[in-house]
């Protein structure tokens, strides 16, 4: 049976879970008697906790919404999740940023020292927009364990994708220094600089299987450009210096301003009349550049770069072939 302390808690977490819980199931879920589970009740209501007795065939326990609430209770993984989403909340751009700071501060000073050093250590940048693809779920001990060296500044060993190289011999583990764990997309990541490979990389959190313990202090690195947003953005783009997109033109569209900016999430949209306006827009290569501007179904004037032109010119030849081969030909060899 677990201790008094732990079960008033977990007691506690399941009423709030659900509106109704019979008697006899808290007593199933918790491992204990009915008589227990009614002793732990009442020593919540001692404590503040407006429990009300449900009436009924099987009895049972509801906890009453308050006014005024004693100090919350959290058990560990609840702690991590609400370190998790308040940090993320202060990055949002929703204007709750400083009320979500304030919040994580208002609810650490009610946690007991363990869990507040849990928290303390566990730093979170959002990075990019949300996602609404399904993403990869993280062990939250992996989370914890690489917050915690980026927080401790000690160098990390872990296995990673793939296992082994072409000859089947298990590859090394990775040794790095931890600078940033960052949400992007729905996606964790590690940002860190590679001991091995002297540089940058981006791991994916989903496929790190840290090693423990951890390696020796360092003194961190300066990430390029100074800015973890900036960086993350920009190696995802392809670019490895400003965070910029590589590959960036700009387009004069015989469209109107609003039509364009509504379906540009990271152009420049300038109105030049009615029905017309200017686009600056970056991509990763500029055959993509050239068909991300295609999208717009109206006449186009390129004002440069001559890359941006070329592209055009290549995807025009590869349209005018997909439209006239018959079908079942293989694309031409060039």
């Amino acid at each position: 049976m677990p201790k008094t302390s732990a079960r008033l808690l977990s007691l506690l977490s399941l009423l709030q879970a659900r509106r109704d819980w019979p008697g006899a199931l808290l007593a199933e879920r918790l491992d204990v008697s009915p008589r227990t589970v009614r002793r732990d009740v009442d020593r919540l209501r001692e404590l503040g906790y407006p429990i009300a007795a449900v009436k009924g065939p099987d009895g049972g326990y509801r906890l009453d919404a308050g006014m005024e609430l004693p100090p919350l209770l959290f058990d560990d993984e609840q702690a991590v999740a609400l370190a998790v989403a308040l940090q993320i909340a202060t990055t949002t751009g929703a204007g709750i940023e400083e009320a979500a700071v304030r919040a994580l501060n208002t609810v650490r000073q009610v946690m007991p020292a363990r869990l507040r050093r849990r928290v303390d250590s566990l730093r979170v940048t959002a990075v990019g927009w949300p996602s609404t693809r399904p993403a990869p779920q993280v062990d939250s001990a992996v989370l914890m364990t690489l917050s915690a060296a980026v927080h401790a500044r000690e160098v990390l060993r872990f296995d990673y994708p793939p296992g082994a190289d072409r000859d089947g011999v298990p590859t090394p583990p990775r040794r790095v220094q931890p600078h940033h764990l960052v949400t992007r997309g729905g996606r964790w990541y590690l940002v860190a600089w590679d001991l091995d490979r002297a540089d940058w990389r981006i791991f994916r959190a989903d496929r790190i299987s840290p090693r423990i313990p951890t390696g020796p202090r360092f003194t961190p690195r300066e990430l390029p450009g100074g800015d973890v947003a900036a960086f993350v953005a920009g190696r995802f783009r392809g670019s490895a210096g400003s965070g910029d997109w590589p590959c960036r033109g700009e387009v004069i569209l015989d469209l109107p301003a609003a039509v364009v900016a509504d379906h540009t999430r990271d152009g420049v949209v300038e109105e030049l009349g009615p029905d017309r306006c200017r686009l600056v827009l970056g991509s990763w290569s500029w055959p993509g550049l050239a068909a991300a501007i295609g999208q717009f179904d109206a006449d186009i004037e390129v004002v440069g770069p001559p890359e941006l032109k070329d592209a055009f010119a290549r995807l025009a030849r590869r349209y005018a072939e997909a439209a006239t081969s018959p079908p079942g030909t293989p694309p031409p060899t060039r």
